[in-house]
């Protein structure tokens, strides 16, 4: 059975498959008119039998009557063929005109009796009548349908190559996409783009309705409907995918699913997708939407808006959205959208650009009350448009104050919750906390307000407002209140996509919590669980934070990887709009501030942080880590702060901030004041080894500065027992010169130093910077400066002014001298 639509190709594929046989003998019979009797049905079947060779005595004979005819026909007739050496093929082409069950029947007892002597092919564009369940159980049948006789990429293009055609393989993608490798649409589509100048643009712009397509397709299949069934495919042509509840919303019907599953089973262009949704075939769709605006005229809209409404009844809100903006009904798409809680759709998950792209088609008079604006800030918010965002919330929250619609007390809420979830990222971006806390404790109000089913749909919702409120408190330097919320906001929804962005953007923040606080080994696990997240969930990266790569940054410089840290820092910036807050702005200054102080770039350090950051409240943390980059930025350049403009600028209740005071207060002369400050803070109880290993190393330099070596190098023992256990290089280098008596010869953050010999160079006449350091330890490597500067970024010009320098303090000529001397010296 080859089983197909209108113009798949059927009887060309049987034809051509005869045609490759001549030594079978064949007869064929094709059926022209609609319900032909059975006695014209078999006379016309003798004669096809007759023309193909087969001798038929006298005993079968046409029957008398064109109507019906007995059943001594059929069993003379199977007698006949059983006893035939060779086998007769019976082709029966357009089988799906025969509808009278009696013929059905007969052939049916001539298929089962007449064996081995009859092969049948039917080719039909309906299911036939036959009992094809028992010929399928028996082995017998062999089915070709439409997915079978549909052209693949490979085979349009040989078609197209036939008609003189030389198409590139995105072309010829495209048009078996559009035709669904229909054969008829494929051929008709080539003869189009034989007479066009440019064949690609003409396949890329077919008009199927105004083309022989759209005759063929009105033709063959519309015009052979009744009346009703014609209404009912030009209204649904407005549909994607459909059921029989959705197709009689639309087309006013109730017998929509008997309607549908008969135009299936006729190859009538409608085909079934499983769990009963039908869609129309693409061209076919087509010319019939072009049919319904000439014979309906403004009657389009209006399906649309009724499809809408059903769908969003329905709870498809993705399906209700696209067709209320088709219905260009901007106040019913817009209230959807925040009746249903979506709004952080705009900010999260793979539909962000969908909806960014569909309201955007909504102009600015796009609805009276308050969800379009509230849907137009949104919009703005998401693509980092912090003032045009922040206007629209506010017409938003005018609007919904003193809107009065038909809206029930849940929808109200909602467009409150849709604001307070703005109100809170508007917070975040602006650096608000104040403002952010009052949006929170206005969402939680709400809730009870709206359905719990609602609430556990969009568990993004309340996800990005723990985000939003953990960012804004760690801008005001609530440590604890950020860590809480940022933790439930990383526990909300896990595993779900809408909820990854959040999710990792919470991670993330958590991750540069505990840079902050000194703990750069969780820190880095984190971020890495962050930058986990972003891969699982398939976030690009222009889509996620960027603060896990802030994170790593920073972590990288503590331990003296700064190749690795400038390449992550340079990605670092790749991050959403909306995410783009002052604690990442501050953050990714901070972290190249740090990178330039580590590479001995004082004067960029200085120039990484001076802009500041905006924000409408100032962070006591950003502010305090400025100053002290900006004062070890002086002591580089050999111009100490002054330790009195400086302090009130640090805050006493941040460790990392309290150590970097502290290592001011001694570079100043004051190692008691520093080590009074760092005991009234209490450091060494609260923060992690990349604080703690810092104050150790102030506590041994002021009991060196006090003539305690014995203090000093029990102190400097600890800090380099804690710096190895993290793999803490930058704490070391910071020290400067003082420390190293205090280094044991064989450190155990170290392997043992060669004994050096007799006559070695004397200690450096200066120390290396940490760039001339960097250069050094890749000449370890074997590396050629080719390679060094590839590695840092830098010029190869500036990687030789490096080696000379580097050349000079440790007083060697040549580089194996360089890196022996560096061993010895243990820099490396």
């Amino acid at each position: 059975m080859v089983n197909g639509s209108a113009g798949a190709g059927k009887t060309l594929l049987v034809a051509d498959w005869v045609a490759g046989h001549p030594e079978l003998p064949v007869a064929w019979l094709t059926t022209d008119t609609d319900g032909q009797g059975a006695g014209m049905f078999w006379a016309y079947l003798l004669q096809a039998l007759r023309t193909c060779g087969v001798p038929l005595p006298g005993d079968i004979a046409s029957p008398a009557d064109a109507n019906r005819v007995g059943d001594a026909l059929p069993t003379r007739l199977a007698a006949l063929l059983g006893g035939r050496d060779r086998p007769v093929v019976l082709v029966l082409d357009e089988f799906d005109r025969v509808t009278a069950p009696e013929i059905a029947a007969q052939l049916d007892f001539l298929l089962r009796h007449s064996a081995p002597g009859l092969r049948l092919v039917l080719v039909t564009r309906t299911e036939p009548l036959l009992p094809l369940h028992r010929y399928r159980a028996a082995g017998e049948l062999t089915e070709i349908r439409d997915a079978e006789l549909a052209f693949t990429p490979g085979e349009a293009a040989r078609l197209m190559e036939a008609h003189g055609l030389r198409l590139s393989p995105a072309a010829v993608r495209g048009v078996v996409e559009r035709t669904r490798g229909w054969a008829a649409g494929l051929r008709l589509c080539a003869l189009a783009a034989e007479e066009a100048p440019d064949p690609e643009l003409c396949l890329k712009e077919f008009e199927a309705d105004r083309s022989a397509v759209a005759d063929f397709l009105l033709a063959e299949v519309l015009k052979r409907q009744d009346d009703g069934t014609q209404e009912l495919l030009l209204r649904v042509s407005v549909l994607d995918r459909f059921g029989p509840r959705l197709a009689n919303a639309v087309t006013g019907r109730a017998d929509a699913e008997a309607v549908l599953a008969r135009l299936h089973r006729g190859n009538a262009f409608v085909q079934h997708v499983g769990h009963g949704v039908y869609r129309l075939h693409p061209l076919f769709a087509e010319i019939l939407r072009a049919h319904l605006r000439m014979r309906r005229p403004g009657l389009e809209p209006e399906l649309h808006r009724r499809a809408a409404v059903c769908l969003r009844t329905a709870g498809a809100l993705p399906a209700a959205l696209g067709h209320g903006a088709a219905a260009d009904d901007w106040e019913f798409t817009a209230s959807a959208l925040v009746d249903d809680l979506a709004l952080g759709q705009f900010f999260t998950g793979p539909r962000a650009d969908i909806l960014d792209a569909l309201f955007s088609r909504m102009g600015p008079r796009g609805g009276d009350g308050p969800a379009p604006e509230l849907v137009r800030a949104a919009a703005r918010l998401s693509r980092g448009d912090l003032a045009g965002g922040a206007v629209r919330l506010r017409r938003a929250r005018e609007r919904a104050a003193r809107y009065d619609g038909p809206a029930g007390e849940t929808d109200t809420a909602a467009v409150r919750m849709g604001c307070a979830l703005l109100d809170a990222l508007v917070a975040r971006l602006s650096g608000a906390p104040g403002r952010a806390e009052d949006a929170v404790r206005e969402a939680e109000a709400l809730r009870d307000l709206l359905p719990a089913e609602l609430l556990d749909r969009h568990p993004e919702f309340f996800a990005l407002l723990l985000d939003h409120l953990g960012s804004a408190r760690l801008w005001a330097g609530d440590f604890a209140g950020a860590r809480a919320a940022l933790t439930r906001a990383a526990a909300t929804g896990p595993g779900a996509p809408a909820t990854a962005l959040p999710r990792e953007d919470a991670l993330a923040r958590l991750a540069l919590l505990d840079v902050l606080h000194g703990w750069p080994g969780r820190a880095e696990r984190t971020a890495r669980a962050a930058l986990a997240e972003t891969e699982r969930s398939g976030i690009a990266r222009p889509a996620s934070s960027g603060v896990e790569r802030l994170v790593l940054a920073a972590v990288a410089v503590e331990r003296e990887d700064l190749g690795q840290a400038r390449a992550l820092l340079d990605t670092a910036g790749e991050s959403h709009p909306a995410l783009r807050d002052p604690v990442l702005e501050a953050g990714r200054a901070l972290v190249a501030a740090r990178l330039h102080l580590a590479r001995g770039e004082p004067g960029a350090a200085r120039r990484a942080v001076e802009p500041g950051v905006p924000a409408d409240a100032v962070s006591p943390w950003a502010r305090g880590e400025t100053a002290l980059v900006a004062a070890a930025a002086g002591l580089a350049e050999g111009r100490p702060p002054d330790p009195a403009a400086l302090l009130p600028e640090v805050p006493r209740d941040q460790p990392a901030c309290v150590v970097g005071a502290a290592r001011v207060l001694l570079a100043a002369g004051q190692p008691e004041a520093a080590v009074r400050l760092l005991d009234r803070a209490a450091v060494d109880e609260h923060a992690g080894p990349a604080v703690t290993v810092r104050a150790a190393l102030v506590r041994a330099r002021a009991a060196d500065r006090a003539g305690d070596a014995s203090a000093a190098r029990r102190l400097v023992a600890h800090a380099v027992a804690e710096a190895h256990r993290e793999g803490l290089r930058r704490p070391l280098a910071e020290a400067g010169s003082w420390i190293r008596p205090y280094l044991t010869p064989t450190p155990r953050h170290r392997r043992p130093s060669p004994p050096r010999p007799t006559g070695s160079p004397p200690p450096p006449v200066e120390e290396l910077s940490g760039r001339e350091r960097d250069v050094v330890r890749r000449l370890a490597l074997a590396m050629s400066t080719e390679e060094i500067a590839a590695d840092l970024y830098v010029s190869v010009n500036t990687v030789k002014t490096h080696l000379k320098n580097a050349y000079r303090k440790l007083s060697v000529g040549r580089r194996s001298e360089a890196v022996r001397r560096a061993r010895e010296l243990g820099l490396l």
